[in-house]
């Protein structure tokens, strides 16, 4: 029911300007055992050196979620966007029928983010851009959510997904608990900080595939930040 997948077995491709960790299959990493966990396709853990990014490049038919774990990453599309997000808010794509876009860290410092690629409900529609700033306060021992399909999330970010993108603090000690449905696929993993699901200890950066049918207890053994995806 919990699938540990430690960073040190991730995915690796170091590029100089970018240094990237990959939970699932991308690019010239490929693991027929991590192809995706339900629609979640890409959790790629990426620092991106200072004044560098990647260039304009096309997509189409994927919602991709970009959470900033620290510095800030700069966002140019196809649509005429741009918009720079910084640590502890999300950005989220909407690539439709077809867009491009490029993804620039212009700080002096490293940038680290997770990208996430969630397949959506149906192909096509006009591609949108979104970003929006979710203080970590307001996060603090409870989950939130930041980017989803369901309507009922009108303070998300929406995306064209059966899924949520959620984010929440922990201090050393707190737990928080939850529930994923039948059939569903939940995909857990900390950006900072020491946790313990149901007993199984992970450490900051460690991925967690978390089985549909039964609710999970979150601990924080250190103050931790996470971030968790429930998908079909």
């Amino acid at each position: 029911m919990i699938d540990k997948r430690p960073f040190e077995t991730l995915g690796h491709a170091d590029h100089g300007w970018l240094n990237a960790r990959h939970h699932f299959s991308f690019a010239n990493y490929h693991d027929p055992a991590r192809m995706g966990w339900g629609s979640i396709r890409v959790w790629n853990d990426d620092e991106i050196g200072a004044n560098s990014g990647f260039p304009p490049h096309p997509h189409r038919d994927m919602e991709i979620i970009t959470y900033v774990r620290s510095g800030a990453i700069t966002h140019q599309d196809s649509m005429g966007n741009k918009g720079r997000t910084g640590a502890g808010d999300v950005q989220v794509m909407s690539a439709g029928t077809g867009v491009r876009h490029a993804e620039y860290n212009l700080e002096p410092e490293t940038t680290t983010l997770f990208q996430i690629w969630i397949e959506p409900k149906r192909a096509g529609g006009a591609p949108s851009w979104g970003a929006k700033p979710f203080p970590k306060d307001d996060r603090s021992g409870r989950f939130v959510t930041l980017a989803s399909g369901f309507a009922e999330d009108g303070d998300a970010l929406p995306i064209r997904a059966d899924a949520r993108v959620m984010g929440a603090t922990l201090r050393a000690g707190e737990q928080v608990e939850h529930e994923v449905g039948e059939g569903r696929h939940a995909y857990l993993v900390p950006a900072t900080g020491a946790i313990e699901i149901d007993g199984v200890s992970f450490n900051a950066r460690d991925g967690a595939a978390l089985s549909g049918g039964r609710a999970y207890v979150i601990r924080a053994i250190e103050d931790a930040e996470l971030v968790l995806v429930d998908a079909d």
